[in-house]
């Protein structure tokens, strides 16, 4: 299978620059992924498609303000700094630009010396292994001093933060948000346990592996960063019971999907686990547990729409972009939604 069976053509104003005032009034393509049938709906609508007894998988991790503008000591020349991972108690593998002013022993200075970085190693994909130094708690000088990791997509300033976290945000940790969640509003989710539908949160801190370009013709040779991943005792308990009893198990993003494949058993049961995944899903991957899956609409030739593709078949999926596009959706991270039952 190669790259070019995942390439579209979208207009550049189709990409969503701002959320909208209401998380929930954004545009819903429902797409039956047997029959490929769609219909236009507002995202409020998804309850319509539940049922009692089915159980909805979200992903609560929280995105962390991991953009650091600061100054090499040595020079003052400026750098910005991303930080990807935790590797050590202090230590974050990050990507550094410019790269090249970033070697082994450079040290980088954050907001006047309240935050100093010390470049430790440099490994894959030209990333770096920076351990940092500071007086006071972490996470309040990161919420000083950093910025939200915008896609480069985005070039609007984002006025209020918290439009990059979903309603349910809880474990930090995250470089992007799991975005198909940000539709959601408090409201609308209790609207959906009040039908009798379970709601299980799983964590899976998304790093920027996911939307790295596959830059191979064969996407097999593709290889898959790894992103760490949680799901506890009680999202186990509601995701079986749901499959015991007939219901279906429906994903919020392909971050909980990619969390549930990687832990799921064969026979399509989950028990509960933690640890990294480098799942990747294309064509012909065979889903264990996945029932539905509610999602964005994705970049043409990445990961993420390879993934979809194998869910509700790739002819299905770039038909149903092609509808989108026509009907002016808006696309990526601030974008209207799918959802593929």
């Amino acid at each position: 299978m190669e790259l070019k069976d995942f390439y579209y053509d979208l207009p550049q104003e189709l990409i969503a620059q701002d959320p909208l005032a209401d998380r929930s009034s954004s545009k819903l393509l429902k797409l039956n992924r047997i029959t490929g049938e769609y219909e236009h709906r507002i995202f409020k609508d998804v309850k319509e498609y539940l049922r009692e007894g089915d159980c909805l998988v979200i992903n609560d991790t929280k995105v962390i303000p991991a953009r650091l503008f600061g100054v090499k000591e040595d020079t003052g020349a400026r750098i910005e700094v991303l930080l990807l991972k935790r590797t050590g108690e202090k230590s974050w593998e990050t990507l550094v630009k410019p790269g090249k002013k970033a070697r082994p022993g450079t040290v980088l200075d954050f907001g006047d010396g309240l935050l100093k970085g010390t470049v430790l190693d440099v490994v894959d994909e030209g990333n770096r292994i920076i351990e940092f130094s500071y007086e006071g708690i972490w996470e309040e000088l990161l919420d000083r001093l950093g910025q939200m990791p915008l896609p480069p997509y985005i070039t609007h300033e984002l006025k209020d933060k918290n439009r990059y976290q979903t309603v349910y945000a809880k474990h930090e940790g995250s470089a992007a948000a799991p975005t198909a969640g940000l539709h959601f509003t408090n409201e609308l989710l209790e609207e959906i346990k009040a039908m009798g539908v379970d709601i299980a949160s799983v964590t899976l801190h998304v790093g920027l592996g996911t939307f790295r370009p596959v830059k191979v013709e064969n996407i097999l040779e593709h290889h898959m960063h790894s992103e760490y991943y949680i799901v506890d005792e009680e999202a186990c308990k509601k995701i079986n019971r749901a499959k015991a009893n007939g219901g279906r198990v429906i994903s919020v993003g392909t971050t909980s999907l990619r969390t549930l494949e990687s832990a799921a058993s064969e026979d399509g049961t989950i028990v509960p686990s933690s640890g990294y995944t480098e799942i990747f899903i294309y064509p012909g991957y065979k889903f264990k547990l996945i029932d539905g899956l509610i999602t964005n609409f994705h970049l043409p030739e990445s990961t993420l729409l390879m993934l979809v593709s194998a869910f509700a078949g790739r002819e299905n999926i770039m038909a149903a972009y092609e509808e989108a596009i026509d009907k002016k959706y808006r696309f990526f991270s601030f974008g209207d939604a799918m959802l593929l039952i």
